[in-house]
């Protein structure tokens, strides 16, 4: 957890030292924006980055390769005087062929992310809110080259989690929510899964439900107005949850980052990486005595940091 906790204190240092970088009349022109304009506003971006390699006689050696990776995104927010109301949902999928036609086509990527979340301001710049989030995926996971035994599917897991707390609004680029009251539902809506107790319900259940305190953070700044940059959009948002009836020192972590950078209008290059740590998600891997991996006996399953990263050409749309 170590460089988690070193990737952390990076990427926030770096969103201090960007924002502390902030003119005091954009900082008066932000906050005008964000006091006063009111109603909906309303986005999007589509996003689809591909690679292909083919190869022909190659002496060198080589697979031929076809990958693809898509997201959608969309926000609807609406915004009074004494009150806001924020919706996102976010949809992502990738895959990944090697060699010929006969090979598997391996899924890289896979998400539903929903969350909507409203608050009442309380004083200055805090907020009495609510907040709901709905996170699953949309075709079956594989421990590839298996594709027999499925290890993930649509609802399984599926996560539904609702939070009442006090949101931190100091300006549009960053809000701080901490919730004391936190109920979350775990889904795990396959007979085998299930069975197997995977993602930390009890064997044969099908639901899990936990008591707890949350704590969701997120930074984000579009309009950068250094030379360096310019065209560059930065999002992190971390999500954190502690269950108060077991084993609350074991902290739920999910953090996901974002950095894209405008080529032109259409072309972008993106980075995209997302961090989780669930004490009740238990991972077996192959590995010897001495820490290497290879086709060596099955490690005996435990709570493991999982890691993405994505990393992306192609062509992107705004709306």
């Amino acid at each position: 957890m170590r460089r988690f906790f070193l990737s952390f204190i990076i990427v926030i240092t770096f969103s201090i030292l960007a924002y502390g970088q902030v003119t005091e009349g954009e900082k008066k022109l932000r906050a005008h924006s964000a006091d006063t304009v009111t109603g909906w506003k309303t986005g999007g971006v589509l996003s689809l980055n591909l690679a292909q390699t083919s190869l022909t006689n190659w002496a060198a050696g080589g697979q031929n390769s076809v990958a693809a990776n898509g997201i959608f995104s969309l926000f609807a927010n609406l915004k009074q005087e004494k009150w806001s109301w924020d919706n996102s949902f976010d949809l992502g999928y990738g895959i990944l062929r090697q060699g010929g036609k006969d090979e598997i086509t391996r899924k890289t990527d896979d998400k539903i992310d929903f969350l909507s979340k409203y608050g009442r301001q309380a004083f200055s710049s805090f907020y009495y809110a609510a907040l709901l989030n709905f996170k699953t995926q949309m075709t079956p996971g594989y421990n590839y080259p298996d594709t027999e035994n499925k290890i993930s599917d649509l609802l399984a897991p599926g996560y539904l989690l609702a939070a009442l707390g006090l949101d931190f609004k100091p300006n549009a680029n960053f809000s701080a929510f901490i919730a004391p009251v936190t109920a979350k539902f775990t889904f795990v809506n396959d007979d085998v899964l299930s069975a197997k107790g995977a993602f930390g319900v009890d064997p044969g259940e099908k639901t899990k439900s936990e008591m707890g305190g949350y704590l969701r953070a997120i930074y984000t700044k579009n309009d950068f107005t250094q030379e360096l940059l310019e065209g560059v959009s930065i999002t992190s948002k971390i999500d954190l949850f502690s269950n108060y009836a077991e084993n609350p020192q074991n902290i739920d972590v999910t953090w996901e980052n974002l950095i894209a950078m405008k080529v032109n209008k259409y072309i972008s290059v993106s980075l995209n990486t997302v961090l989780i740590y669930d004490d009740d998600i238990k991972i077996a891997v192959d590995r010897n005595d001495d820490g290497t991996i290879d086709a060596g006996e099955l490690a005996s399953p435990g709570s493991r940091v999982q890691f993405k990263e994505i990393v992306g050409v192609g062509f992107s749309f705004n709306f």
